[in-house]
């Protein structure tokens, strides 16, 4: 059998699908008796030790449109999804809550288009 490099097996990894490679790591798993994740839950522990790094779900709040409604309202229509006489009564309604339980780093992309588009914003 020939031996492949580490390219080759690499190359072929990146053309599976999720489903594959989980077939593949539960092949490897049973075949080499071992368990892929318990060197990543040794490595993630002491990483959690290490104490508080921030919020890991905010709140993106509306506190007001500015001077110009409309970009703000479509900027709210973009970012939730809602239809836009439900983005008006949102953006109407100020301070509203836009998005609630979204990741910092989310809410820092949505911040930016909202204040892009005129609005006052804050992140709780």
């Amino acid at each position: 059998m020939a031996k492949l490099t580490n390219e080759e097996i690499i190359a072929s990894l990146k053309e599976m699908t999720i489903l594959e490679l989980n077939a593949l790591v539960k092949a490897i798993e049973e075949e080499f008796g071992v368990t892929a994740a318990a060197p990543v839950a040794a490595a993630a522990a002491p990483a959690e030790e290490e104490g508080p790094k921030g919020p890991t779900e905010v709140t993106l709040v509306l506190k007001s449109f500015g001077a110009s409604k409309v970009p703000v309202i479509k900027a709210v229509q973009a970012i939730t999804g809602l239809g836009l006489i439900d983005a008006k009564k949102l953006v109407d309604a100020c301070p509203s809550n836009i998005k609630e339980n979204i990741s910092p780093v989310e809410a820092e992309e949505h911040k930016k288009a909202l204040v892009a588009a005129g609005a006052e914003v804050e992140i709780k």
